[in-house]
């Protein structure tokens, strides 16, 4: 289930991140972004607990 999460978040983040920049509108390009930040923030959060 994780693994899953973590794959949607990826795609979800590239795509909006290329949208953004094709298009010139920063909104998608930062949401993209904030989607990598949630990712990196999970990784951490799973790999402290026992």
């Amino acid at each position: 289930m994780r693994r899953a999460l973590q794959i949607a978040l990826i795609t979800i983040a590239l795509i909006m991140i290329y949208l953004g920049v094709v298009n010139s509108i920063l909104p998608p390009a930062l949401t993209g972004v904030g989607f990598i930040v949630i990712l990196l923030l999970l990784n951490g959060y799973h790999k402290e607990k026992p």
